[in-house]
């Protein structure tokens, strides 16, 4: 049967690159998205191009609000017949925002959720559905042993990262509605059978990806050190970037093509991760503190980084890495891209971005 795809939030990171692999392989992709979001327009003209050529599949833009029941019926009602795949990609992604507005955060990704299950189970119950969770589902991670070294925080009783076992733990208002729709999407597989799988996520980073001080911190950390290396070479003084925390920080860092690659091998064999949730990331092999991160981004473009250092963020994680070993089993999949040659696409992205006129 031909694969025809819903993507929510299709003009957003993650979306609009897993909607333009799609296209690319001939498959028909459907994106909802309100375009409110920082580049997304931008992003739609480029899967629009996508489109055009030849062999590509057919693009439909939709202007829905998740938020929105009538919206997502109604999306669903014009465009569910013939799909055989949905990824859930529409949210609120940034812990600051969920912080200052709560209740709209609480909309976008608890509500939104809602609204996307009710769709599925009304118009197409039989699909396979996946959800974009987060790692903040796991709280502060207070419970599990971390100890201080030189450049980083490390976790000695999980050498291999965490792994799904680890507590359930929502903290801050992002925790929370993501969280919940978390839990939405495995509970609606075991209340009314939907085929869904949740992907809890790392970091991501990699192209088309705007990113700003409280969304998207690889990006922005790499924008911050072409600002100031450009500074530099003006002759001018270098104004410092801030960090919250001591910068000892750990992430496992994904690049966006390795996720894309997760959610097309879930698509291509799901029977196995059904109901199920996984922690998906780099592994330990792409983690990174933000200081050592600042030592790579100091050698790939020469310019020394200059910071200062803020209080820690509430409910900041010293260490998560993902465990993604049950991933691995359940799809064949595993990070490909290795971390400095994603670092390099990552520093080209964003030059591409300052030389945009504003």
């Amino acid at each position: 049967m031909a694969e025809k795809w819903i993507v929510t939030g299709g003009c957003g990171f993650l979306g609009s690159n897993l909607a333009a692999s799609l296209l690319e392989s001939g498959i028909d992709v459907v994106v909802l998205d309100t375009l409110v979001r920082l580049g997304a327009d931008q992003n739609l003209a480029w899967l629009q191009e996508k489109a055009r050529q030849p062999g590509s599949g057919k693009l439909v833009h939709v202007r829905a609000d998740t938020r929105s029941r009538t919206d997502v019926d109604d999306a669903f009602e014009r465009h569910a017949t013939g799909v055989t795949t949905i990824a859930h990609l529409a949210g609120q992604v940034a812990m600051t925002t969920s912080i200052e507005r709560p209740r709209n955060d609480f909309e976008v990704n608890a509500l939104g959720a809602i609204n996307v299950l009710e769709a599925i189970r009304r118009f197409c119950p039989a699909v396979l559905a996946m959800f974009s969770s987060t790692n903040k589902v796991y709280g502060d991670l207070a419970s599990v042993r971390a100890v201080e070294g030189p450049t980083r925080w490390t976790l000695p009783d999980h050498p291999r990262g965490v792994d799904e076992k680890a507590t359930l733990d929502f903290q801050s208002p992002y925790g929370c509605s993501k969280g919940a729709a978390d839990q939405y999407f495995l509970d609606y597989h075991r209340i009314f059978g939907l085929r869904t799988v949740v992907l809890r996520h790392s970091s991501i980073y990699g192209g088309r990806q705007y990113a700003t001080y409280d969304q998207g911190w690889v990006g922005w950390f790499c924008g911050e050190v072409l600002r100031q290396k450009a500074e530099a070479a003006r002759g001018g003084p270098v104004k410092p970037f801030t960090i919250s925390g001591d910068g000892k920080q750990v992430r496992d860092l994904l690049h966006a093509d390795d996720l894309i690659a997760c959610y097309r091998a879930i698509a291509a064999r799901p029977e196995k991760g059904i109901g199920k949730a996984f922690n998906i990331g780099g592994g330990m092999e792409n983690s990174l503190s933000l200081l050592e991160l600042f030592d790579e981004l100091g050698r790939l473009t020469g310019q020394r980084p200059a910071f200062e250092k803020l209080p820690w963020r509430v409910s900041d994680q010293k260490v998560f890495v993902a465990d993604v070993a049950a991933a691995t089993a359940a799809f064949g999949w595993k990070p490909a891209v290795p971390r400095e040659q994603g670092l390099r696409r990552m520093l080209e992205w964003v030059e591409t971005l300052r030389r945009e006129p504003r």
